[in-house]
Order: structure tokens, then C-alpha cells, then sequence
């Protein structure tokens, strides 16, 4: 078991490390998702358990590369490439009416894989902001007690004031 651990931390750690725009991780979800759902069609003829199972690793992909400066674009990307991928797996009738109420219809019935996917995009972009702004303290933490004895340091007391706003 321990093994098997060591082995898919070792596969993952090889895995690409791309970091994506805002609109690129939004993009990139989307695009696999249309694929994947084509491809689902074509192979398995529209499965949705097959689709669901396929969107919770390409959730976690997108949260994890998408730009520290962008996380919060992940959670919002994803359940959007949800949707759109689920047109050609929902299996509407002929139409745009009948396309449409198959739509919803799958987006209803297989919302389970739909909020799991946002929570995992949700929760792996929070642990990330989270650590990014531990990291940012700690740098400041650092570089303020290694520069604080200077003659130009202020301290908290000598803060500059803003000028009263004339009236």
C-alpha cells in the first residue's frame, strides 16, 4: 500500500507543472471537458457516470495549475466546462428546445459530480491561497526582523499620518 503511495506521488510530481491565466484554466477545462464528453459519446454512448468520474481529476488539474494570482477562477471555471460538456453527453432530442431540457435535465440529475468537482477546485485552490499567504507572511515576518534595527525603521508609533482632507 505504501508502495503504491510512493509510486502515485513519484507519477504526479512528473505530471507537467503549467501555470494557467485565469481565462486559460477556464479554457482548458472546458476544452477537455468537450472532449471528454465527445469522446464518452461516441465510446460509451453518453455515459454519465463515466463523464462524472473524468471531470473530478480534470477539476483538480485546473485548480492546480492555474496562477497563484488567479485561484479564485478555478472554482468558477469549472462548474462552466461542467455544463458545456454535458451537451453532447445529456442526450436531448432533436432541436434547440429539446437540447436545452436535455441539459437541464443532466445537469439536474448528475449534479452530485458536479458540486464534488467544485468542492475539490474549491478546496485545493483555498489550501493553496492559504498557503501562499503563510508563505508571504513569513517573508515579511523574516525580512522585518532582519531590518529592523536600522536607523530609517519607524516604529509603530512613528507612522506617517495622512493630511486632513480640506473641507
Amino acid at each position: 500500500m505504501v508502495l503504491a503511495v510512493c509510486r502515485f506521488v513519484l507519477a504526479v510530481r512528473a505530471l507537467p507543472n503549467p501555470r494557467l491565466t485565469g481565462l486559460g484554466s477556464g479554457l482548458f477545462c472546458t476544452v477537455v471537458m468537450l472532449l471528454i464528453a465527445g469522446l464518452d459519446r461516441l465510446l460509451l454512448g453518453g455515459s454519465a457516470l463515466a463523464y462524472g468520474l473524468l471531470f473530478l481529476p480534470v477539476s483538480a488539474l485546473t485548480a492546480v495549475w492555474v496562477r497563484p494570482a488567479d485561484l479564485v477562477t478555478a472554482p468558477v471555471a469549472v462548474p462552466i466546462a461542467f455544463a458545456v460538456g454535458m451537451l453532447p453527453v445529456s442526450g436531448g432530442s432533436d432541436g434547440f428546445t429539446g437540447q436545452v431540457m436535455g441539459l437541464f435535465t443532466g445537469l439536474a440529475m448528475h449534479a452530485g459530480w458536479l458540486y464534488g468537482g467544485t468542492l475539490i477546485a474549491g478546496v485545493i485552490a483555498s489550501v493553496r491561497k492559504i498557503r501562499l499567504m503563510a508563505r508571504k507572511r513569513a517573508l515579511r515576518a523574516q525580512a522585518g526582523a532582519g531590518g529592523s534595527g536600522g536607523a530609517g525603521a519607524r516604529q509603530p508609533s512613528q507612522r506617517r499620518r495622512m493630511p486632513a482632507q480640506p473641507s
